[in-house]
């Protein structure tokens, strides 16, 4: 079975031209990748991988290498600069969802409707984490990591101060999916409580027995960021678009007005959802 892969980051230029230079100092020095390996107590894959940037070099493995190699301090001094781009290399995001998130954590507000899921900011691990897994095509391994580490980077904004007002209605099918498992869900439903009780996020809950419903068209993200006019993002099936034409964005924000009326309060709401919580 195929898997999705992300696309290459600039930082992932600088681990190969490290790379390359470890490769170089081995060879000057006669060793061969398993010498080496022997020789500072690594594989003589991991020398592999490291050489061909696809494994992210330790500082301790750079100083060990650079007194080993002969390196005269070349492999130390970039030492700082490799840190700081491997901690980046654990939170990266999708091509195609990059723009929205520079834009996201930047926002004064932030409205969201969800028709399938819960909204990724209010998402624990282990529920994102189960949402990546049983993907298709499957996703590997590194890109699931990454991936569940950039939607927790993204969560920080909750917490920020001062926070941005986030308001959201979720579809009262997507909170009753056990998504994960029955423990998985529990969690979630309890991280959802306690959002909830916040007093700059306002979670309302779209009950299933609606005859009317204003968001049939489909999932979407109202996003103010902060000095700049209103946008709105579309996601579907790994398709975005973030739509900045005024009028595209009123229709939107007109319509999610019409979505709060029809949902449940957000004191019915959390009361739904206590409730949920009670019955698993």
């Amino acid at each position: 079975m195929a898997c999705e892969t992300e696309e290459p980051e600039p930082y992932e230029e600088l681990f190969r031209a490290v790379g390359r230079q470890v490769k170089l100092l081995r060879e000057r020095a006669g060793l061969t990748q398993r010498d080496l390996g022997d020789r500072l107590g690594y594989s003589e894959d991991l020398i592999s991988s490291l050489e061909r940037g696809r494994r992210t070099p330790r500082r301790e493995f750079l100083a060990a290498a650079d007194e080993l190699l002969g390196g005269g301090g070349l492999l130390r001094a970039i030492a700082d600069e490799v840190e700081r781009a491997r901690a980046k290399s654990r939170v990266r995001h999708p091509a195609w969802f990059r723009d929205y998130a520079r834009l996201e954590a930047s926002a004064v507000e932030i409205n969201d409707y969800s028709n399938h899921d819960v909204p990724g900011l209010f998402q624990t691990e282990r529920r994102a984490r189960a949402l990546y897994e049983m993907r298709k095509p499957v996703l590997d391994e590194e890109t699931i990591d990454r991936r569940v580490a950039s939607r927790l980077d993204r969560q920080r904004i909750l917490t920020d101060r001062p926070p941005p007002l986030v308001t959201a209605v979720i579809e009262e099918g997507a909170l009753r999916r056990p998504v994960g498992g029955d423990e998985v869900h529990k969690e979630q439903l309890h991280r959802l409580i306690t959002l909830a009780e916040l007093r700059h996020v306002e979670i309302q809950v779209m009950p299933i027995d609606r005859p009317e419903h204003a968001g049939m068209g489909g999932p979407f993200i109202l996003l103010t960021p902060k000095g700049k006019p209103q946008v709105a993002y579309v996601e579907a099936q790994n398709q975005a678009s973030l739509l900045v034409d005024r009028e595209e964005v009123r229709i939107l924000a007109a319509r999610y007005g019409s979505i709060r009326a029809q949902a449940l309060t957000p004191q019915e709401s959390l009361t739904l959802m206590t409730d949920m919580l009670g019955d698993r």
